[in-house]
């Protein structure tokens, strides 16, 4: 039973990743990501099709999903990638 409950949360989190990646938005931003961390106003620069909110609300995701991590120094936040199989996993996809 044990187990049963262990697989099922491993399959939700799982489930919680796949979610946050399957957003165009959202893969660009760790796309920027994976060259190294990044300040939201730089992001907002690379993105500029994109308003300031609008990137604010999926880095969000991506946090809550943990695939990025913030440290915050004076008044900026710096995100990176939290998550290294993240990492392979979008580079392998640029291979398909």
């Amino acid at each position: 039973m044990k187990n049963n409950l262990y697989e099922f949360l491993l399959n939700e989190k799982r489930a919680e990743i796949f979610k946050a990646l399957s957003n165009p938005v959202r893969l660009e931003i760790i796309d920027l990501l994976i060259n190294g961390e990044k300040c939201v106003n730089e992001i907002v620069q690379e993105l500029k099709k994109y308003e300031q909110p609008h990137i604010s609300k999926n880095l969000s995701k991506l946090k809550n999903a943990k695939i990025i991590k913030e440290r915050k120094k004076g008044l900026n936040v710096y995100y990176s990638i939290a998550m290294q199989p993240v990492i392979n996993f979008i580079k392998e996809l640029k291979n398909i």
